[in-house]
């Protein structure tokens, strides 16, 4: 009798997740002899025992194809809305684990999704993660499924919306997702040629982006293109913000899981008011007139890049290797252009942010990009 793999994708939908599916499926089957079933709907699945078999057929002509085929969820096995109640179905998991004779699940997630499965392995189940999340802040890995895509995608936007700020003499102020880190706004930022690149790690002056936005005007550059990380904070917020303890579950940092709809909402729109208020403020200080595009969900949609299809391949088939191997407890991270196992231990509850010494910001600097600072 062939032994069973389970793969789950949870978090946000992200490009790549197909590609990583047909990677650890397809290895699995050909290779090792396995079976394989996804659950639906990331842990919710698990706990409703509600799975797909991932068979041959299903596996073709998806590594092309955006989402997830298993459907995705922000739920924590710990903390589920299960009738309206707040519940621990983490014993449910397991059950249905054992019940299904899996040899190990393989869970393709962000940082919450790691810190999930990591609770997974403490009950003993046999797991493996995949870092997957367009914000890029899963630690011990050079770089997550998904991200690549997302910063083309805000990069072509940049790349048009040049056009219209010369245009018009305009200050375009471009919003991307990141959550808490800049990862995205910086790569996406440099890449599209931005004047003015505003992330998370590095608290602005709007006094020091203001003179920036003029300097270029004083020199005959009649428009300046402002990228904005939505977790940018100025240095007064920064300084009013220190010394709070940061939520530990709170937010995308989890994949949104134990958020309610309109809590993950207001969030959200709070992110966006606050570089809404920023292109106001600018317009006041610069007399310049100012627009803002808030490029959301559009960075996670579509198909992957060619980058992220190899990097899910490389990453899933590894998984499936591992699974061979009986090597469990650990995330396949990316290091070196290599799919190398890192032990969960090291990576559940933390998040890697941008270092403010790090080349390309350096390389940025040296560009004539303002970070607002200096």
């Amino acid at each position: 009798m062939s032994k069973l793999i389970g793969i789950l994708t949870a978090g946000g939908d992200t490009p790549g997740l197909n590609a990583a599916i047909r990677g650890i499926g397809k290895a699995a089957l050909g290779e090792y002899g396995f079976e394989v079933v996804g659950f639906k709907d990331g842990f919710r699945g698990m706990v409703h025992n509600r799975f797909m078999r991932l068979d041959r057929d299903v596996l073709s002509n998806i590594v092309s194809s955006g989402g997830t085929i298993l459907g995705t969820s922000r739920d924590k096995p710990h903390k589920m809305n299960i009738g309206g109640k707040i519940l621990d179905m983490t014993d449910v998991i397991v059950e249905n684990y054992h019940k299904n004779q899996l040899e190990a699940l393989v869970c393709l997630g962000g940082g919450g999704t790691q810190k999930n499965a990591f609770r997974l392995v403490e009950k003993g189940l046999n797991i493996i993660t995949l870092p997957k999340t367009i914000d890029n802040d899963v630690v011990e890995t050079d770089v997550t499924i998904g991200f690549d895509t997302a910063m083309s995608i805000a990069t072509e936007a940049i790349d048009r919306l040049h056009t219209t700020a010369h245009s018009h003499h305009r200050i375009i102020l471009v919003e991307t997702m990141g959550h808490k880190v800049g990862w995205l706004a910086l790569g996406a930022g440099i890449s599209g040629g931005a004047d003015v690149i505003l992330i998370p790690e590095i608290p602005y002056d709007i006094g020091i982006v203001a003179e920036s936005v003029l300097r270029r005007y004083r020199t005959g550059k009649s428009f300046s293109i402002v990228v904005v990380a939505e977790g940018a904070v100025s240095r007064e917020e920064a300084l009013a913000a220190e010394g709070r303890q940061e939520k530990p579950e709170g937010g995308r940092d989890g994949d949104g899981a134990g958020k309610t709809k309109e809590e993950l909402r207001y969030m959200r729109d709070r992110m966006s008011e606050n570089t809404l208020l920023l292109a106001e403020k600018l317009e006041g200080m610069t007399q310049l007139e100012s627009r803002v595009t808030i490029l959301g969900h559009l960075q996670r949609g579509g198909a992957p890049s060619s980058a992220d299809r190899l990097l899910a391949s490389s990453l899933g088939t590894t998984a499936a290797e591992l699974a061979a191997r009986r090597e469990f407890g650990v995330m396949v991270a990316s290091r070196a252009g290599e799919a190398v196992p890192v032990p969960l231990e090291n990576i559940a509850g933390k998040r890697k942010f941008v270092p403010a010494d790090h080349p390309l910001i350096e390389s940025a600097r040296h560009l004539g990009t303002c970070f607002g600072d200096e």
